[in-house]
Order: structure tokens, then C-alpha cells, then sequence
């Protein structure tokens, strides 16, 4: 008599956006080809505001920016200041200065021995801009032919800071599971990360992922961006001493309202943005796709 195995219950028939935002396991490939993070694991933080100071492209808020990213995650998330790394260009703020050599040694080191439900955080404020896509992977993440950069305090002599040597240092090295929640406030910042899905208004995503594309991760990375890829980031003179546009209204948002889903935080930063005038619209995407119904931490 032969014996059989029951067979394998077949996967739900979707495609386009239906597969895309489908949030059951056996569709998205969550706990196997990925994970969320509990963050509840070790809590590490590297926070950069650039002012470019006696430079002829000097910005006034970017150092106030991290100061008070810094007060907002270590009186609300549990990230203890001894975890903490700034990096401005203010000696008297932070002994290592913001240069490109030093960023990237930094960056290296907020994902070191990274662990499943780890909790990194990185916000950057400062100069972004494009440059033209030179590794012709526009057909993936770069469908406008430029890569995204950030500019070190040194970029003008050293170089900026391009959207694939970020992935490449913080994205790829990371373990299934481990969050690692990033903040720019900057301009042209939409893609900076290189990340695989983007979410609409509506919380659904509006651009899905190829699947065989060599920037997939397995670890929960979430980004928000100041803005569009084409568009600038704003400083904010309104409520104090500057800061950006982009940063001010995350932090308000959720001061004012703790307990927010992804989407919430979305829609509220860009509400608060738009309140005050500014036009730049906010993106948000990740690693895999997200349930932008579930509840934001850090």
C-alpha cells in the first residue's frame, strides 16, 4: 500500500498590488524570509547634524535636530544616552566631527553584532542631493536614473555619501528580525535607503518590489524621509529656534499622540508639514512589506 502525505495547501492566487499588500505570512514570506522586531532587544542610536558651519552652504537647524531627536528617544523609547552617538560639526557638542570617513566608521558600528529583535535608530540632517546612477539599477530602485546621496561635512573634498553605500553598510549586514528605524531630513531624501516598498496615503504600497532584486533584507528596516526624491527639505523657523521642517513635525506628531500605527505617523507628519506651509510630502518605506495598520516603534 502506498503511502502519502497530505499535500501542501497551495498559496492564495494574488497579484499586482493585492500580492503586494497582502499581510498573510504564507504570501509575504514573514518568518521565513523575514521578521518583524519586538525591539525589545539592545537599543543603539546614531544621530548626524551637519550646519556645515562658515560654509558658504551653512543650514541653521540640523544640529538642533539631533538634540532633540536625542531628548525624544531617550525620554520615550528606552535608548540610554550611553548607547547614543552624535555626530555635529559644533566641538562643542561632539568631539568627532560629521566627515565622511568618520560617518562611515559610525554607521559600521550601529550595526555591529546586530541581533534579532535588536532596535537601531539613525537620523541624518543635513545636505542631500542626486547624482547620476553609475551601477544601472535603475530597472529596481533607481527607476529615475539617480542615486540619492548625503553630504558629509567634508563632501566637497571627500565626496557625498550614496544611496547604495548606505544599504550596503546598514541594510545589508542585518540579522532576520533586527529593526533599524532611519530619519533624513533632508533634501531629495524619498529613496534614500534604497528600500524595496513605498507606501501611498492609504497605506497600501505603491510600488512593489521585483522579487529577485539583490537588495531584499531580511531584517525590519522602516524609513521616513523629509520628502520626495525631487523635492527640497525645509527648515522651520515657527515654533522656536530652527529646526527641520521634517524632524519638528515627526517629534510633535507623536508627542501629541504616543500611541500611532505607521500609517498614522505618516499621514500626522505630513499633516503637521502641510499646516505650517510646506509643500514637501514625507515617504514612507521599508525592507518588506509592512502592516501599516500595526502600532509604530522604535
Amino acid at each position: 500500500m502506498d503511502h502519502c502525505h497530505d499535500s501542501a495547501p497551495a498559496k492564495p492566487t494574488l497579484s499586482g498590488a493585492d500580492l503586494y499588500n497582502c499581510c498573510d505570512p504564507e504570501v509575504t514570506g514573514e518568518g521565513v524570509e523575514w521578521a518583524y522586531s519586538t525591539c525589545r532587544g539592545t537599543k543603539k542610536a546614531l544621530l548626524i547634524g551637519i550646519n556645515y558651519i562658515g560654509s558658504d552652504d551653512e543650514l541653521k537647524g540640523c544640529i538642533n535636530d539631533v538634540l532633540n531627536i536625542r531628548k525624544y528617544i531617550t525620554e520615550n523609547w528606552g535608548y540610554k544616552e550611553s548607547n547614543v552617538t552624535t555626530l555635529t560639526d559644533d566641538p562643542e557638542i561632539s568631539k568627532v566631527l560629521p566627515t565622511r570617513a568618520n560617518i562611515i566608521e559610525q554607521l559600521k558600528a550601529l550595526v555591529k553584532d546586530a541581533k534579532r529583535n535588536d532596535a537601531l535608530f539613525f537620523c541624518y540632517s543635513g545636505h542631500g542631493s542626486q547624482v547620476i546612477n553609475e551601477d544601472e539599477d535603475e530597472i529596481t530602485t533607481e527607476k529615475d536614473g539617480e542615486d540619492q546621496t548625503i553630504c558629509p561635512v567634508d563632501y566637497e573634498r571627500r565626496g557625498m555619501i550614496v544611496d547604495d553605500l548606505l544599504n550596503e553598510i546598514i541594510v545589508k549586514p542585518l540579522p532576520m528580525g533586527c529593526r533599524l528605524t532611519v530619519l533624513f531630513d533632508c533634501c531629495n531624501s524619498g529613496s534614500a535607503l534604497d528600500l524595496l516598498y513605498t507606501y501611498g496615503a492609504d497605506g497600501r504600497i505603491e510600488d512593489g518590489a521585483n522579487p529577485d532584486d539583490p537588495k531584499k533584507s531580511p531584517a525590519d528596516v522602516v524609513y521616513l524621509s523629509a520628502c520626495r526624491d525631487d523635492q527640497g527639505a525645509m527648515t522651520d523657523f515657527v515654533d522656536g529656534p530652527p529646526t527641520g521642517a521634517l524632524s519638528h513635525c515627526f517629534v510633535d506628531a507623536l508627542t501629541k499622540e504616543p500611541e500611532q500605527s505607521y500609517l498614522d505617523v505618516l499621514l500626522n507628519t505630513r499633516r503637521e508639514l502641510a499646516g505650517k506651509g510646506y509643500n514637501q510630502v514625507p515617504q514612507l518605506s521599508s525592507s518588506h512589506p509592512i502592516d501599516t495598520s500595526l502600532q509604530f516603534i522604535i
